[in-house]
């Protein structure tokens, strides 16, 4: 009954916090750490490699968060535009997607689509 109660709770105070909230993305990194990338900000991300052209990366592993990408992959410093929440990681182009990297244990922690 306590799970259930608990549930009911979380979901009601997720629907009161408007649209907004729900569409945003929030991306946990480590204990007590998160991302939150709104909409707007993914839109910003995809429309800046499509404008400058970036190359997309050769990976032949496949790639999903929490993976590690291999040491011959390049990884690019992220645009100062793309905001401070991500200004930490580093980023690949792959596959249409954009790929946010730790960059000290190069690890996926989100793909952007």
């Amino acid at each position: 009954m306590k799970q259930t109660s608990f549930a009911t709770v979380i979901l009601l105070a997720a629907l009161s916090s408007g649209p907004a909230a729900l569409a945003q993305t929030v991306i946990t990194t480590e204990p007590g750490a998160s991302v939150t990338i709104a909409p707007e900000q993914r839109t910003r991300i995809k429309e800046y490699v499509v404008k400058e052209r970036v190359r997309p990366a050769r990976i032949e592993e496949r790639v999903v968060v929490g993976s590690t990408l291999p040491a011959d992959i390049e990884l690019s410093a992220v645009p100062s535009d793309w905001g401070p929440s991500v200004a930490r990681y580093r980023y690949v182009y792959w596959n249409d997607h954009v790929v946010l990297v730790e960059p000290s244990s190069r690890r996926v922690i989100q793909i952007i689509d």
